[in-house]
């Protein structure tokens, strides 16, 4: 293993019915001597706060990185986590400051928010309050450099298991959100949608809200801690067509995928020639990659 720069876990896998190339990568650093000096890409882009440890990544790492992008011929990038840290969005698992190493809270499971109107009314007064937030995070240069490799033909598919929409804003564009977007709502009845920031608005009309206490709540790590009183009056978003129950277009825990995105997947990794996977453990993706590149051997990448 080797240790990274900045926090992007990579993993190269280097064609068909062959034996992957286990590395972690610097992708920032590893890119900028790639394409040297990019006038569309912005130079300062880094929030350390969320990033472990590390070590620099050397020449032999570099050359190879090069090498793969430069030999590939119809090439899916696939990221995770580990890719938006550097934005201020911390991952699950890094050791220190990962989010389960700096707080108790854990992701809402779908089974409990369909059940518990409770459940729901605690999630909203979360979601609301870090919505500042969220919504003002920018991409960082792994997301700007993975666009100019799509300008420049070098990307076809790029499929992101996170939910931050940073790609898009980045520039990407054939872009597949393989755990959907926070800035999207559904409708669980009716399936009307909504633009997420319109929910906002709605949330901020139907709820008397004091900024002050607000901004207070958003601890320094992303974080909020909402007081139990703030929750209990705190007013949820219904569908405006329906009267039914809004949820961000998320698949939580314990949810499935929905079909027609995985079939899509997997027509994207059969074929393509070459996969590079950033920031991310494979955990929930590793059976479309076994499945087309048989042989390839795939580890969890730990910074």
């Amino acid at each position: 293993m080797i240790s990274c720069a900045k926090n992007c876990h990579f993993l190269m896998l280097l064609g068909l019915n062959t034996v992957a190339r286990k590395m972690t990568y610097a992708l920032p650093q590893l890119l900028m001597n790639f394409f040297h000096k990019s006038s569309c890409i912005p130079s300062k882009l880094f929030i350390n706060q969320f990033v472990p440890k590390h070590k620099p990544p050397s020449q032999k790492d570099v050359n190879a990185l090069e090498e793969f992008i430069l030999n590939s011929k119809k090439l899916m990038v696939l990221t995770g986590a580990g890719v938006s840290t550097e934005s201020g969005i911390p991952d699950y698992r890094s050791a220190e400051v990962g989010m389960y190493a700096r707080t108790n809270h854990k992701p809402i499971q779908n089974s409990d928010f369909h059940k518990y109107a409770t459940v729901r009314q605690r999630y909203w007064a979360r979601n609301f309050v870090g919505w500042f937030r969220f919504s003002k995070m920018q991409p960082n240069l792994v997301h700007f450099y993975l666009s100019d490799l799509e300008s420049r033909g070098k990307v076809h598919s790029l499929v992101t298991q996170n939910v931050d929409g940073l790609h898009l804003k980045a520039g990407s564009r054939n872009v597949i959100e393989l755990h959907g977007t926070g800035y999207r709502v559904l409708c669980l009845d009716c399936n009307a949608s909504y633009d997420r920031d319109y929910i906002q608005d709605t949330l901020m009309d139907n709820n008397i809200i004091d900024f002050e206490q607000t901004s207070r709540m958003i601890r320094p790590d992303g974080d909020v801690d909402i007081p139990q009183e703030f929750i209990m009056n705190f007013s949820v978003p219904t569908c405006e067509c329906c009267g039914g129950i809004l949820k961000p277009d998320i698949t939580f825990f314990g949810d499935n995928i929905p079909k027609h995105r995985v079939e899509l997947i997997r027509t994207i990794v059969s074929s393509s020639d070459c996969i590079l996977v950033l920031g991310s453990s494979l955990s929930v993706f590793s059976g479309c990659i076994e499945e087309h590149f048989q042989g390839v051997v795939a580890t969890n990448i730990h910074m």
